[in-house]
């Protein structure tokens, strides 16, 4: 199987909330087609379409449905102290499943960039020479992350925020709007920085630091 070939693929989207309106949005601003979305709410409504696209039922709905013959779509927005996003890319990836990388058209990633399977880049985002992203990232709306940062599984990164260069993010952790992150620290697994916070040294592993004024905590 070749990356054409994937790229061929029909998408199914899992979700219906608002990251799943702007991952829709992605798949098709980068030219893939999106047959159908599985989400609970909507099944249980007996909705039939949503935002343009068929309902095809609960998440079970994708039992019916060759694993091989599509790729998914994690519409699942990343919540502070929340797994759910994680549970469902574990979930069907387990399962057989694969999810679909999608770089958004006016997004600029360097060539030589590695993107793990599932990894979302944003509109405007910017990732540079020698950066790596693990699976089921989300690199938001106009975020930029500099040369060299290692960002692991299941990290999410919101709009506007800044990761200078040699940055890396451990798995799970969660980088608020805005926030800058100097060059050459280490933010442990699941922790957080807040929207607008400017990180000047490491956070360690489930710590919280937010701003306005900063004050750090443990989860």
């Amino acid at each position: 199987m070749t990356q054409m070939d994937d790229l061929a693929k029909p998408l199914i989207l899992i979700g219906a909330g608002g990251h799943a309106k702007v991952v829709l949005a992605l798949a098709v601003a980068a030219g893939r087609k999106v047959v159908g979305v599985c989400d609970p709410l909507l099944a249980r409504e007996g909705a039939s379409v949503w935002n343009g696209i068929s309902v095809l039922g609960d998440d079970s709905a994708l039992n019916q449905i060759d694993s091989s013959a599509m790729e998914l779509i994690n519409g699942i927005g990343q919540l502070v102290g929340s797994p759910l996003r994680k549970t469902v890319f574990q979930r069907f990836f387990g399962a057989g499943y694969h999810f679909a990388t999608l770089i958004h058209p006016t997004a600029w990633v360097a060539p030589d960039v590695k993107l793990a399977e599932g990894v979302q880049v944003m509109a405007g985002a910017v990732i540079q020479p020698d950066a790596q992203v693990g699976e089921n990232s989300v690199i938001n709306t106009k975020a930029s992350i500099d040369h060299d940062c290692v960002i692991g599984a299941h990290v999410h990164i919101a709009p506007g925020a800044t990761l200078c260069g040699n940055v890396q993010l451990d798995q799970g952790a969660f980088i608020g709007a805005g926030a800058v992150l100097i060059q050459g620290l280490h933010v442990g697994r699941d922790a957080v920085v807040g929207a607008g916070v400017t990180l000047t040294r490491n956070l360690e592993c489930e710590q919280t630091l937010l701003g306005a004024p900063s004050r750090l905590k443990a989860h």
